[in-house]
């Protein structure tokens, strides 16, 4: 299953995402924000369980924010579960 899911209060305007049929990451990608950061990010989460990379990532902020792009990763992947 492919998502491309727009974020809300992140530098990153967008997360492109697949779930394969073991309910593993793919191809995770985002489109703006700290883009080393944010390719590491895909790199780690790289055929990881969504729902476990969901439950590590929940939560997560950025400086003075409420959110981060690791938290909107969690919401990508709650939304597609």
């Amino acid at each position: 299953m492919h998502i491309d899911y727009k974020t809300r209060g992140t530098c990153a305007v967008m997360i492109h995402l697949d779930i394969d049929e073991e309910n593993k990451l793919r191809n995770v990608k985002f489109e703006g924000g700290c883009n080393g950061n944010l390719k590491a990010i895909g790199k780690l989460v790289e055929g990881r369980d969504a729902s476990e990379v969901k439950d590590i990532l929940k939560g997560n902020i950025c400086g003075m924010k409420d959110t981060s792009c690791a938290d909107q990763l969690s919401l990508a992947i709650e939304e597609a579960l």
